[in-house]
């Protein structure tokens, strides 16, 4: 039996709604996975650990440079073009390239719905026919009372951030929209009344 400093070696610091869809299978060995907004890879350690074949981009020079440098450590067999310094609205990989995209925390940074959508748009492009968007982001789903509008979806959060919020019919609105289906029911969770967070999960139809 490993143990808990075992354990988190092998699977970082992901996300555990992420870690939910590897418990229920939805993600497999074999399957291309793009974090597109990745930060600095902690939802990238166990599928490097674990072979996949996975790739990133991020805005952040900085932070490509550190998922660089996690692949050298651990899965040196992935090429460094896989993670690329790129805005999530304007990626550079082919379309349907992925089996899964993942965008955690970061929709809700969109400067507005526009920004918003563009970034949905793109990476719903790069996910293969039958592949499965996991997204984490914030709404006003529980919070509804608590957050103060500001203009169009920008809100101001409790603990006085302004982000972008999205609510459950807009979830619903834009996966018709995308012709996808979904993997689960809408899921959030409150913390600490201070901000509400979603988890989205939508397969892309098949061929």
């Amino acid at each position: 039996m490993k143990t808990p400093a075992e354990i988190q070696e092998w699977f970082g610091g992901i996300d555990i709604y992420l870690f939910d869809q590897l418990m229920k299978g939805n993600i497999a060995p074999g399957m291309k996975v793009l974090d597109a907004g990745s930060g600095a890879g902690r939802n990238l350690v166990y599928f490097m650990r674990s072979g996949y074949d996975v790739a990133a981009v991020d805005e952040s020079e900085a932070m490509i440079g550190r998922v660089r440098q996690l692949a050298k450590l651990i899965a040196p067999q992935v090429s460094e073009q896989n993670f690329r310094v790129e805005s999530v609205e304007k990626m550079s990989f082919d379309d349907a390239s992925f089996d899964v995209v993942l965008s955690s925390a970061v929709l809700h940074f969109a400067r507005d719905e526009e920004h918003w959508q563009a970034m949905v748009d793109e990476m719903w492009r790069v996910l293969k026919p039958g592949g499965m968007f996991f997204c984490r982001l914030s709404s006003t789903i529980g919070m509804e009372t608590q957050v103060q509008l500001i203009n169009g979806r920008r809100y101001l959060l409790p603990d006085g951030v302004d982000w972008f919020l999205v609510d459950a019919e807009k979830l619903k609105e834009v996966t018709k929209s995308l012709g996808g289906e979904f993997v689960e029911p809408i899921k959030t969770t409150v913390v600490d009344s201070k901000r509400a967070m979603t988890t989205w999960v939508v397969r892309k139809a098949g061929d």
